[in-house]
């Protein structure tokens, strides 16, 4: 095979400007997953206290404080975090469907990576599991991709 060069990227917070929105529906939740990414960027070497947190009604909301943020240019990436959790009326899809769009609109539309810590799960249980039970932490990952992301597109914009 050819020579090719890779492109990876690393989780160091250092210095980044990031923004945390989150949803209030179903606040217990989201709260363990913001505290997760509060961690997470603090064991990166991001201090939390300098990253700011809005809270929005509900899922449906996030895109557009995220677009916000995003096209400030005050952010380095956006961390969206929340949890939708299926009801028995069609409501689930609806909400859960538009955020994802609208969240990957956002960081297609704008260049600034924007990740997807929202919960779209079956039940309670299921989110719980997900926000620092037994599944991890989903919103520590998302802080974590979006750091990624970040050093990733600063060394695909440093390529010759």
């Amino acid at each position: 095979m050819g020579d090719y060069t890779e492109y990876e990227g690393n989780l160091d917070a250092a210095g980044l400007r990031v923004a945390i929105v989150a949803s209030r529906f179903n606040d217990d939740v989201t709260k363990l997953l913001l505290d997760g990414a509060l961690r997470a960027l603090a064991d990166m070497g991001l201090d939390p206290d300098s990253v700011p947190v809005v809270w929005v009604p509900g899922a449906f909301e996030i895109p557009l404080v995220a677009k916000w943020f995003a096209e400030s240019g005050e952010r380095d990436a956006v961390i969206c975090v929340g949890a939708v959790i299926r009801g028995d009326t069609p409501h689930f899809e609806y909400v859960a469907g538009e955020c994802a769009a609208g969240i990957s609109r956002v960081a297609l539309d704008t260049g600034v990576p924007v990740a997807f810590g929202v919960l779209t799960t079956n039940d309670r249980d299921q989110a719980f599991a997900r926000a620092g039970d037994a599944e991890g932490n989903k919103g520590a990952e998302a802080a974590a991709t979006a750091v990624e992301m970040v050093d990733l597109l600063r060394q695909l914009g440093k390529q010759d």
